[in-house]
């Protein structure tokens, strides 16, 4: 089976992520990543908090911490939210990681080596106020392109326009609020991106067939634009510093690599990460994953629309001036953003629904499969309330939840605590039989394409079928007359639910596994479903002992809704 390499965006270490974030990276590749895991390949899923840069000095300035303390108590609270989300990472590491800072060192001397880095004096905003230079995000103002008043330095994020400092109207310290800035001089490197132009689209043309027309068409309008030389360095007290070996004096002034330099080296970095956390005897070759790797290893990245660019175009180019033989990306999915109530999520103003505040309301499988369902793929999706009850009602407690807990409890009361044996197989089953292995073949096609709402459609198709063989055979008035032909139909719908447990795991894991544990089977080993076991439905035999589990999903009722609203806001307040 192929090797395949998955990573998310790395979320930014200043506060918890809210559910746009979610569905933009981490959760697709995790169902991604459990999926190709269930079907026998070999997967490495790596992820890590995003740590350096202004957002990290500027929060940690907020909680009165320390930069460092504030970055590990972050860590832990934002894995903590992605345990509950039952996230898979292989490893979630951290940009702040000594192999993360070896690593962006090493790329930086060969860049510089093979002539891609300048090292150039520039004029930048100095605060006399805060008594410093303001890096990118420590400026903030009206943006050039799109008016948007509350825009960074670096990026609006509103249009995601790349700018500098000096672009901004009305500019304004982030620090202070003084719109008292001088502009200085000062020296900066520069990543010579110019250079590396036509190697950069020469390799977009090898690989943009295999992307979503998302992520090829952002990639390409930069390069129509044309790739520009960008200062790689900043003046903050937080960061991988610039090696005095190769530039002892900017090294001297306490200069360090711009966060959007280090953070993509990251992913190398976090791999080194967990290579190094093995235990006595295991042997982890992270090189294998990284170096040399283009003919053995599959990469797919997972990121939202305002991430593409980074790594569609900047970090390829970063990679190719090195001159070694890193791996590069292979298919890098992107998304549009999840909006609530049409506006935008913020996590600087704190609107919308954030992920730890969603496993308080619900437990996550509800998210996931909500999310995963209404991803924003070929345009920007809308969270509702009011279509998220309608979702988890329908989908998850009348159609899977419902189908699952009538079929056993039915089974119990008439037939007792154990699987029962009735009929052979019949035309019925037959039909069924054929029905769920063109359903489940069109659930891996969809997978193996990245296509997650049309997979979770087929899911849906799935779990209808098992409705709508039940409701044809009706047990509850076959028993009246033909006993055996109503355990039969109830033997094949548990064998439904053990084929649902199976295949619903990249969706709904916590669930998968409760619908599994109802079987007492000795040997339950499935990781997935061939077509000939989903047309014989008879991997769960007569006779097995089997328990009705608690509710699978809990309807939202509109005492619910309401508090929901009430809570996080909704139309009124979008």
């Amino acid at each position: 089976m192929a090797r395949h390499l998955i990573t998310s965006a790395l979320p930014y270490i200043n506060g918890i992520k809210h559910l746009g974030n979610m569905v933009g990276s981490m959760l697709p590749a995790d169902v991604y990543s459990r999926y190709l895991r269930q079907r026998g390949h070999d997967v490495l899923y790596i992820c890590a908090t995003d740590e350096h840069g202004t957002p990290a000095e500027l929060a940690a300035k907020t909680a009165e911490l320390s930069v460092d303390e504030f970055c590990a108590q972050a860590h832990d609270a934002q894995k903590a939210v992605y345990d509950g989300f039952a996230l898979a990472f292989d490893h979630f590491g951290r940009s702040s990681s000594q192999q993360n800072r070896e690593i962006t060192q090493h790329f930086a001397r060969r860049l510089h080596e093979n002539g891609f880095i300048e090292e150039r004096a520039i004029r930048q905003v100095y605060s006399p106020v805060d008594g410093r230079f303001l890096p990118d995000r420590y400026v903030e103002g009206t943006c050039p392109h799109c008016g948007y008043d509350k825009a960074r330095g670096d990026q609006c994020e509103n249009c995601t326009r790349v700018l500098d400092p000096t672009d901004l109207i009305d500019p304004r310290s982030a620090i202070s609020g003084s719109t008292e800035l001088e502009v200085r001089e000062t020296k900066h490197l520069f990543l010579l991106q110019s250079k590396l132009q036509h190697e950069v689209e020469e390799w977009v043309a090898r690989h943009e067939e295999q992307w979503p027309q998302l992520s090829s068409s952002i990639a390409r309008k930069w390069l129509t634009e044309g790739l520009h030389d960008r200062a790689i360095t900043r003046d903050l007290d937080w960061g991988v510093p610039v090696p005095a070996d190769t530039w002892p004096e900017l090294a001297a002034e306490g200069k360090v690599f711009y966060v959007w330099f280090d953070a993509p080296i990251e992913y190398i970095g976090a791999t080194k990460e967990w290579a190094d956390a093995a235990q006595d005897g295991e042997t982890r070759d992270w090189k294998s994953w990284w170096h040399e790797a283009d003919d053995t290893v599959r990469y797919t990245q997972f990121m939202a629309k305002d991430n593409v660019p980074f790594h569609t175009v900047m970090f390829p180019a970063t990679e190719l001036g090195v001159r070694e033989p890193w791996k590069k990306v292979d298919v890098v999915k992107g998304f549009n953003w999840l909006t609530y109530y049409g506006g935008k999520f913020s996590t600087s103003q704190q609107r919308g629904v954030f992920t730890d505040a969603a496993l308080e309301v619900l437990p996550a499988d509800y998210w996931r499969y909500f999310l995963i369902a209404n991803a924003p793929e070929s345009d920007d999706s809308s969270f509702t309330w009011e279509h998220f009850t309608a979702t988890v009602n329908k989908d998850l407690a009348d159609t899977l939840g419902n189908f699952v807990n009538r079929v056993l409890s039915f089974s119990r009361k008439r037939f007792g605590d154990e699987v029962p044996s009735g009929h052979d197989a019949a035309a019925a089953e037959a039909k069924l039989g054929e029905e769920i292995a063109r359903l489940l073949a069109e659930y891996e096609e969809q997978l193996e394409a990245l296509q997650f709402r049309k997979a979770a459609s087929a899911l849906r198709a799935l779990w209808s079928a098992g409705n709508s063989y039940l409701e044809e055979k009706a047990p509850w008035l076959e028993i009246k007359t033909d006993p055996d032909g109503a355990a039969l139909t109830l033997r094949t719908a548990m064998n439904l639910i053990h084929l649902y447990a199976v295949v619903s795991e990249p969706f709904i894991p916590a669930t998968a596994a409760a619908m599994r544990g109802s079987f007492a089977l000795e040997a339950d080993t499935a990781t997935w479903v061939s077509p000939e076991q989903a047309r014989a439905l008879d991997g769960v035999p007569s006779g097995t002992a089997f328990t009705v589990p608690p509710v699978l999903f809990a309807k939202i009722t509109e005492e619910d809704l309401e508090s929901y609203r009430a809570r996080f806001g909704g139309a009124e307040g979008a």
